[in-house]
């Protein structure tokens, strides 16, 4: 009995002295991975707001005369050129002034005609002697008189003929047709517009709150975050308008890639209004599982649990803002792929 009990405690001694862990120490070894402690730290605060496509300036084909559009060349979509002629406005009633005016002014040369004749005549009937010099003096100023209603009538007529020109609608810049939805035939009055055409570069046009407005400069941050532009887009703000419109400051900015193709579409954008303090980790830190964000908290004895978050996104694409879940002072694990690198 005693050799059974010596043989029992000499297994025991050799297995205490054996290299292989219990299982409260295997434990608390974390598996290969990375930790990360969180602490606040300063980012820029996006402010998400509506933005559109629009481009620098939007010029307007004015009708210049009343009258009918009797023809319209262009559609929405097309290039034209700064002064091509798009359509042509007709008044009816220019015509007839012009005729009118056309009358006016043979009727003032055939008069102007006559007294120059006079003036001859007198002027030779003064140098024999015959008239005074009251006379010819007469006949010199009804013969300029004559020349002037000439020169008056022809200017009138001409006025008209340049009004009735002034019906060719102009192109008022370079660039593409963005409204031209008059048909031809209507009746237009002066001042109406007939065409819409884009000018200038494409632009990120925002409204933002007027309350914003003094955050906002020059060089601000802009994301475009619309999906149809390839994730995210960076750009910056060009111009902060003075005017405050409804309580909203237009602002336009520029980013990569950006075109005028479809003008006036709504695309979603966030845009620096500042500094803020704020719990931010590297995006491979946290997964998502049906829908839901989640993050590994290793504890104090090294043990992991997973913990749902909400995030939000940052200006940097590759870090997101946890806003709930866990708090400043934990940390966060991220397992190691077979890859060697940290698991997104």
């Amino acid at each position: 009995m005693a050799k059974w009990l010596w043989l029992a405690s000499a297994a025991l001694a050799l297995s205490a002295c054996s290299g292989e862990p219990s299982g409260e120490q295997a434990a608390t070894a974390l598996p290969a991975g990375e930790t990360l402690r969180l602490s606040r730290s300063e980012i820029a605060d996006m402010k998400a707001v509506g933005a559109e496509i629009a481009t620098r300036d939007q010029a307007e084909a004015l009708a210049r005369i009343p009258g009918t559009l009797t023809s319209l060349s262009v559609r929405a979509g097309d290039m034209v050129s700064k002064g091509q002629r798009i359509g042509t406005i007709v008044d009816a009633r220019l015509g007839y002034e012009t005729s009118a005016y056309g009358a006016q002014a043979a009727a003032a040369q055939a008069e102007a005609a006559r007294a120059n004749a006079d003036l001859a005549r007198i002027r030779d009937l003064y140098n024999n002697g015959v008239y005074a010099k009251a006379r010819l003096d007469q006949a010199v100023a009804m013969a300029r008189a004559a020349d002037a209603q000439v020169a008056a009538a022809r200017a009138q007529q001409s006025a008209s003929a340049s009004v009735a020109g002034q019906g060719a609608v102009l192109a008022p810049a370079s660039g593409r047709v963005l409204r031209a939805d008059i048909p031809a035939g209507s009746v237009v009055a002066p001042g109406m517009s007939i065409a819409t055409v884009t000018a200038g570069p494409p632009v990120l046009r925002l409204m933002l709150p007027e309350a914003a407005a003094g955050a906002v400069h020059p060089g601000s941050r802009v994301l475009i975050t619309e999906a149809g532009y390839a994730g995210v887009r960076d750009g910056s703000v060009v111009q902060v308008y003075p005017g405050v419109n409804g309580g909203q400051v237009r602002v336009d900015a520029v980013a990569p890639g950006l075109t005028a193709n479809v003008v006036g579409r709504r695309v979603g954008a966030s845009i620096a209004v500042g500094k803020r303090q704020a719990l931010v980790v590297p995006r491979r830190f946290v997964t998502t599982r049906y829908g839901i964000d989640q993050v590994q908290v290793a504890g104090a004895d090294k043990t992991l649990s997973t913990v749902p978050v909400q995030t939000a996104p940052t200006d940097d694409p590759a870090r997101v803002e946890i806003l709930s879940g866990v708090a400043e002072g934990d940390t966060l694990f991220a397992p190691r792929t077979a890859t060697g690198t940290a698991g997104k």
